[in-house]
């Protein structure tokens, strides 16, 4: 199985995930819509179909759609 090209990262201390495609940043996300945005940005235009799907998003770190910091 490939690698999700899509990783939302572990929420930051002062909240917001930092958000990578193929390895690139392409933003700190503090809600799904900034994530969605982002994907739209490279591309992306059904980005909310994808955040949940795991062969295009992997979440590491805390809960899927959760940004605050624990």
């Amino acid at each position: 199985m490939r690698k999700p090209p899509i990783v939302i990262h572990p929420p930051l201390g002062s909240g917001g995930r930092r958000v990578t495609v193929r390895g690139e940043i392409v933003g700190l996300a503090c809600s799904d819509r900034d994530v969605v945005e982002f994907l739209r940005r490279v591309g992306l235009p059904e980005g909310e179909r994808l955040l949940d799907d795991p062969a295009w998003v992997k979440w590491v770190g805390g809960r899927a759609h959760v940004y605050d910091a624990a």
